[in-house]
């Protein structure tokens, strides 16, 4: 059973700083791309930043200079600092991940259960 988990929401006031943890367990061959979504109430699920393998990082406009995506391929995690959080960040956040089971199975996506973010004004 391949499984992704997020650690790190919470409740902060704007301005302030949170750090998401997920990590990826089970058995797994390769991951591909790593990322971060959120959904807020009443809104689709949208990108918030992802990273491939080889450190490539991308971020929608509304996080760029705000957030930081890292993550350890030794230890299959991604880590997402958050800073100069704002009110209009509060959504649910997801991890999500491109991977592979076995050699021959084929990349597909994964999805954590999401952690809660509010950012108080």
């Amino acid at each position: 059973q391949v499984q992704l988990v997020e650690s790190g929401g919470g409740l902060v006031q704007a301005g302030g700083s949170l750090r998401l943890s997920c990590a990826a367990s089970g058995r797994i061959f390769s991951i591909n791309v790593m990322g971060w979504y959120r959904q807020a109430p009443g809104k689709q699920r949208e990108m918030v930043a992802d990273i491939t393998s080889g450190g490539r990082t991308n971020y929608a406009d509304s996080v760029k200079g705000r957030f930081t995506i890292s993550r350890d391929n030794a230890k299959n995690t991604v880590d997402l600092q958050m800073n100069s959080l704002k009110p209009e960040d509060t959504a649910v956040y997801y991890c999500n991940a491109d991977m592979a089971r076995t050699w021959n199975s084929g990349m597909w996506p994964y999805w954590g259960q999401g952690t809660q973010v509010i950012v108080s004004s």
